[in-house]
């Protein structure tokens, strides 16, 4: 095998002070020559090999902020493993470095099988010039911002310059959630936000826009499992009159509206297969078009997502596409229940009770003693969203100065469950979606099979009662 090593004198930056060193690995001269025509304008510094051994020699010895490699190098092999063991070999030296893997248009699930290897990202041969550039840009303004990040003190510095007032947490187990959204909240990265329903995914969605070069445009927020499947496409990528029966007009769908700024899909899980597609279409090229027109459209959002269900195990069942999955986390964020940060919950119970006695005009100083350790043992299945119900319901069933532990409401589901014949058919259906939370430990999808309802229909009556 030849060796074919080269570097550019180019200083450009992309978004740091020092240009991106590319290392390139592809056994093809002529797909070598291609990358540094383009990428060399573009102010890379690149080394080109063309052997495994060779990115692994040339990692040993020099530092690199990103790797574009070829999964195959064997003339007439198509296997990949050649590339698969390099992704692996290269995660077991560098644990942060980007690895972009390139594929032919055949072999998507190799590249799937390489991102679960640890690469951040796949290119289809042959590429696009736009998509495999904003692939690495993206890739390399993630690395960089890892490299910047500093820790739990910066990113609380950070977190407060961003304007974000809703945003508490200072527990331990927090560390991780602010450490990550300080890494990747500059950046263009594709974020997934996990936990459990009412943990605060859309503080976080807005936080990570805020901290965004993007911060100026717009944040459009969509409820997917609020969406019935029939108007999910009109919705998303909006229509034109005269498309379906109702289409009495063009309508803009949200991915238009969040164009050069950020789309936040929230319970992603909800997507219909047959959407998903769809989905993955304008994450991967950027096109789409809209229901009933034939005109594609170029759209540029950053995509923040969230969700409460274990999406790996809904791959595995055949509910979510796995392309898709690898596509929207990019970078991952995991909120922990309001129980396993309860050190933070005197500050949001303080924060929500500010914000209702300024709403109501009620002059309530604080809370009793009692009521906050009712608070502290209490096992908050709805997790901060039911701490925000919780608290403006005391605000306006309190007597007195000061929250009492009765106004909170938390010691009466036992004895209510005891006497149903004296209640309302919605007060029984609350308490029991509220129980089914608990037994589910917040779990939607887990409660909603316990139930026998879908998602989408318990998620309403939650909505309903602020659950």
């Amino acid at each position: 095998m030849i060796v074919e090593r080269m570097a550019t004198g180019d200083k450009a930056t992309t978004s740091a002070e020092t240009p991106c060193r590319l290392l390139i690995a592809d056994d093809q001269p002529h797909i070598l020559e291609a990358l540094r025509l383009l990428l060399k304008p573009e102010g890379y510094e690149l080394e080109m090999v063309r052997a495994p051994a060779l990115v692994l020699d040339a990692l040993a010895h020099e530092s690199f902020d990103g790797l574009l490699i070829d999964l195959n190098y064997t003339r007439d092999t198509t296997s990949g493993q050649e590339g698969l063991d390099l992704v692996s070999r290269v995660r077991e030296i560098d644990a942060q470095l980007p690895i972009v893997v390139m594929t032919a248009w055949g072999n998507i699930d190799l590249a799937v099988d390489a991102m679960r290897r640890g690469a951040g990202d796949f290119i289809q041969k042959p590429w696009e010039n736009a998509r495999l550039l904003s692939i690495l840009r993206t890739q390399m303004e993630l690395h960089r911002s890892q490299k910047r990040a500093q820790w739990l003190e910066a990113e609380n510095r950070i977190l407060r310059a961003s304007g974000a007032p809703d945003f508490i947490a200072s527990a331990a187990s927090m560390r991780q959630v602010l450490e990550t959204m300080a890494r990747v909240g500059p950046s263009d990265a594709n974020v997934l936000i996990t936990g459990e329903h009412g943990t605060g995914k859309e503080v976080v969605a807005q936080t990570l826009h805020r901290l965004s070069s993007r911060a100026t445009r717009s944040l459009v927020a969509v409820n997917t499992g609020a969406l019935p499947e029939g108007i999910f496409e009109s919705e998303l990528f909006g229509h034109v009159k005269g498309a379906f029966t109702d289409a009495r007009s063009d309508r803009i769908g949200r991915f238009e509206l969040a164009n050069n700024g950020t789309l936040f899909l929230d319970e992603i899980a909800n997507i219909p297969v047959r959407q998903q597609a769809k989905l993955l279409r304008v994450l991967e090229t950027g096109e789409m078009e809209r229901v009933g027109s034939s005109k594609t459209q170029t759209v540029d959002v950053r995509m923040i997502s969230a969700t409460n269900a274990d999406l790996r195990a809904e791959c595995a069942a055949g509910r979510f596409r796995e392309d898709l999955l690898f596509r929207l986390n990019t970078v991952e964020i995991n909120l922990p229940p309001l129980r396993e940060r309860r050190d933070d919950l005197p500050a949001l119970a303080g924060h929500f009770l500010a914000r209702y006695t300024a709403r109501y005009r009620r002059a309530i100083q604080g809370f009793e003693p009692a009521a906050l350790q009712l608070m502290l043992h209490h096992n908050w299945p709805g997790n901060v969203r039911e701490l925000d119900h919780t608290i403006e319901r005391a605000v306006l069933m309190a007597r007195g100065e000061r929250i009492e532990s009765a106004d909170l409401g938390l010691n009466t589901q036992r004895t209510a469950v005891q006497n149903l014949d004296e209640l309302s058919l919605e007060t029984v259906e609350a308490i029991l979606i509220r129980k089914a939370l608990a037994r589910a430990s917040g779990n939607v999808s887990h409660a909603a099979d316990a139930l026998g309802l879908s998602r989408g229909a318990l998620y309403r009556r939650i909505e309903k009662y602020g659950l």
